[in-house]
């Protein structure tokens, strides 16, 4: 039977996806290779999340030799648009002004991040404003 595929990724699913989306594709082995020595995952346990995300239609495998190589079926930029757009439904009453003033309220942000964020947000307004 499979699985009810799932439009988000579960923590363990996203780290695996990341480690992909930087390496374009791998193996089990090369995603493993890349986590943090203290993951410590079992060549099992990685094979079958990455089976879980070719369920899900989030990697396509192919055989070479005996090995099976995953590649993202998904960039990494539409599932971040995705993820947000999510967040902000079930946090944010569907108000992405309260999501970036959440955001912009963080302390810890930098002048210089705030730069970069009213950066973008004038560019917007110059592209939609013609």
């Amino acid at each position: 039977m499979k699985k009810k595929k799932s439009e988000l990724l579960t923590e363990v699913e996203l780290e695996f996806m990341n480690e992909l989306w930087a390496i374009g594709e791998g193996t089990v082995r090369d995603v493993l290779d890349r986590l943090p020595d203290d993951r410590d995952l079992a060549y099992t346990s990685g094979a079958t999340i990455l089976r879980i995300l070719e369920q899900k239609d989030f990697v396509t495998s192919r055989k070479e030799g005996k090995t099976l190589v995953y590649t993202p079926t998904l960039a990494k930029d539409i599932y971040q648009t995705r993820s947000l757009k999510d967040l902000s439904m079930k946090l944010f009453d569907d108000t992405p002004a309260t999501l970036v003033a959440r955001l912009v309220d963080d302390e810890t942000l930098t002048e210089e991040a705030l730069g970069q964020i009213r950066a973008l947000v004038d560019r917007r307004l110059k592209n939609d404003g013609g």
